[in-house]
């Protein structure tokens, strides 16, 4: 179809398999020996990790929507509203692709320097891996199948910038060469041909000649004039004659697929912002695209005029056909699903979840049937049988660093980073109060009374404060300061005598709510950032930075016993069962640990996040438990049998 124009280094398989690197996984993605768990059943996940470029796919049976969200490939079947977790990675991914039959799925990972990324391909009828694929430095950049499903290529990340051809079925390495000189961004194979693909990327385009035989790679530099371009996404046409490159400058460009000859871009008046992210031909001939600034349009495959726009919330990441090429699916940086008309464009929004940090998570009392969480941007409710988000309370530009419900369910109440304490209904998001400069450089922790007549919040600069909570005014009744810093988390006892803070000055202080003074306080060197008490309040638990659990004695605040909780990362959140049998924690280390709360053992662990979990909590029926991330995913697991009966079980309490 073309002639090669230069030739570059290439590998044979023995070469390949010499680079590659012992199967080795990261020591802070491993648990540690002395912690022999069982693995904790994910339940259900929230999220969509919608920064992977054409991450979101739609199964060629129209049935399944395949994305990767934390270290977890979700396959979701969307009539069924079940979802299937493929574990395998131990970090996040950064690449996934189907077959054009949609037999086999190929996902890739990043992971740390010095490191080989793994790929895996699955199985997608049994869900299982068939082969894993460990060859590239640092990042796989992007997979793609040959269109009769024999071969599959990967390009790594701008570290390694490596092109490999793969066999699918016995799952060795082909061939490979660098991609170019410059970073590049995109492979892909042509429509009807095992034996050509393009690559496109920084100021190259590239189409290439797999010569198996020989097993070389061999490339043809695209002609484009005097355009200089990085190329983002790559479309080839399904007669194979040309190739849309869509560009960080807005423009689609049309290459002639014969002799790599540049014919012409668009659309001729404007180009689109933010760069064009990604596109897909419907079965009229029109091409759509999707923008970096959040733009769907469709163009003329002729002309590349814009014959209709629409605007979405976030970066234009994915879009997945349905078969009939009616519809798609649209992904967006913004963690937004939408379901879009290829007429009209018009998006309805199908799924959503948080696309930052979530920093806490909260139950009403005695209720498993929702729960809140908040973020960098905004607080939702969810349902947590349907996974749908029921409310959504957005204050621009602020921070939300901590939510509760009231006792009673008739407010919900938050901490926020201008300062302020706000009070929203929980049906319509209404805002009902505002306590205006409750702290000094934000309110960082809440918890309120059973009577839902005070909250007590504590600040950044290690403030508590006590708060009387009217239907028509809210007073301060008092502000205890002795904290140095920040105070992480506050809890009060059954009877609103005392509250207990924990602050990164080292400190966990008991306050009496009566007298506002302070009973006792323990000490350790350590960033406390969490902590519970045990439900006969006899016993207080904390975590922090030195990574170790601590048991405290709540009367004469002296230590009982301290556990190494981590190996690797810091301890960020804690949750207990309702009888105390056992205890939750999650931490940097991305693990979910279910511990004995009296034997002190690690006895479930829970692999998914690809971040940090930040926020953790067991449902009031005991029967699951969420934790949150800094990737903004939110998991459901389920709580063993033994350890749901173990803590339904309160007889020990009285």
């Amino acid at each position: 179809m073309f002639e090669h124009t230069e030739s570059t280094a290439d590998f044979s398989v023995e070469q390949a398999r010499s680079l590659a690197f012992p199967p080795k996984v990261p020591a802070c993605r491993r648990p540690p020996p002395s912690m022999a768990t069982e693995d904790l059943d994910i339940q259900a996940v929230i999220g969509f990790r919608g920064v992977v470029p054409n991450g979101l796919r739609l199964h060629p049976d129209g049935e399944h929507l395949v994305f990767p969200l934390g270290s977890c490939v979700v396959i979701r079947n969307i009539l069924q509203r079940t979802q299937t977790f493929l574990q395998g990675h131990d970090n996040q991914i950064s690449a996934i692709t189907l077959s054009a039959s949609g037999k086999y799925l190929a996902s890739g990972q990043k992971t740390f320097m010095g490191f080989p990324a793994d790929m895996i391909i699955w199985d997608f009828e049994s869900r299982k891996a068939t082969h894993r694929l460990r060859l590239h430095k640092v990042a796989v950049q992007c997979i793609a199948f040959s269109p009769s499903e024999q071969f599959m290529a990967s390009l790594g990340g701008q570290d390694d910038n490596s092109i490999v051809i793969w066999e699918v079925e016995s799952g060795t390495p082909i061939c490979g060469t660098p991609a170019a000189t410059e970073v590049a961004k995109s492979v892909t194979f042509f429509s009807k041909s095992d034996f050509h693909l393009a690559s496109g990327g920084q100021y190259h385009v590239r189409l290439w000649n797999f010569d198996l035989p020989n097993k070389k790679l061999r490339p043809t530099g695209c002609n484009i004039g005097k355009l200089r371009r990085t190329t983002l996404s790559l479309l080839v046409h399904p007669e194979d004659t040309v190739l849309y490159c869509g560009t960080q400058s807005g423009d689609l460009l049309e290459v002639g697929l014969e002799r790599g000859l540049f014919k012409k871009s668009g659309p001729p008046k404007e180009f689109f912002k933010r760069g064009i992210t990604c596109s897909v031909m419907i079965p009229n001939g029109d091409i759509i695209i999707g923008t970096g600034d959040g733009t769907l349009a469709k163009l003329s495959s002729g002309t590349l005029r814009v014959r209709t726009q629409n605007q979405v919330l976030g970066e234009v990441t994915s879009i997945s056909l349905t078969p009939d090429g009616s519809h798609f699916f649209c992904g967006t940086s913004k963690s937004n699903i939408y379901w879009v008309d290829c007429d009209s464009l018009m998006a309805e929004l199908r799924t959503t979840c948080h696309s930052e940090r979530i920093n806490a998570i909260t139950f009403p009392f005695g209720y498993s049937e929702v729960f809140a969480t908040c973020s960098m941007t905004d607080i939702r409710v969810w349902n947590a049988k349907t996974r749908q988000e029921l409310l959504r309370i957005q204050v621009p530009n602020l921070e939300c660093h901590c939510v509760a419900f009231m006792r009673d369910g008739k407010s919900i109440v938050s901490g926020w980073s201008d300062g302020k304490i706000r009070g929203f209904l929980p049906q319509s998001g209404r805002l009902m109060y505002a306590i205006h400069d409750a702290h000094q450089n934000g309110a960082t922790a809440l918890a309120c009374t059973s009577d839902c007549g005070r909250v007590v919040s504590g600040g950044m600069n290690g403030e508590v404060r006590v708060w009387k909570i009217l239907r028509q005014t809210q007073t301060m009744e008092a502000s205890l300061k002795e904290h140095r810093g920040r105070v992480w988390c506050l809890k009060i006892r059954e009877n609103d005598q005392q509250a207990v803070s924990a602050s990164s000055d080292g400190s966990v202080i008991v306050w009496d709510l009566n007298t506002f003074t302070r009973v006792s306080c323990l000490f350790d060197s350590t960033m406390f950032k969490a902590l519970v008490y045990h439900p006969d309040e006899s016993q207080i638990l904390t975590t922090g930075s030195d990574r170790k659990l601590t048991w405290w004695d709540a009367f004469d605040g002296q230590p009982i016993r301290a556990l190494e909780g981590s190996e690797t990362g810091e301890l960020t959140c804690l949750a207990i069962t309702r009888s105390g049998s056992h205890f939750l924690t999650g931490g940097e280390d991305k693990l979910a640990r279910l511990w004995d709360y009296d034997e002190g053992v690690c006895k479930h662990a829970g692999l998914g996040h690809s971040g940090g979990i930040t926020a953790c909590a067991i449902a009031p029926d005991q029967s699951f438990a969420v934790t949150c991330g800094q990737e903004g995913a939110i998991f459901m697991w389920k709580i063993p049998e033994k350890v749901q009966e173990a803590a339904l079980d309160e007889s020990g309490l009285h």
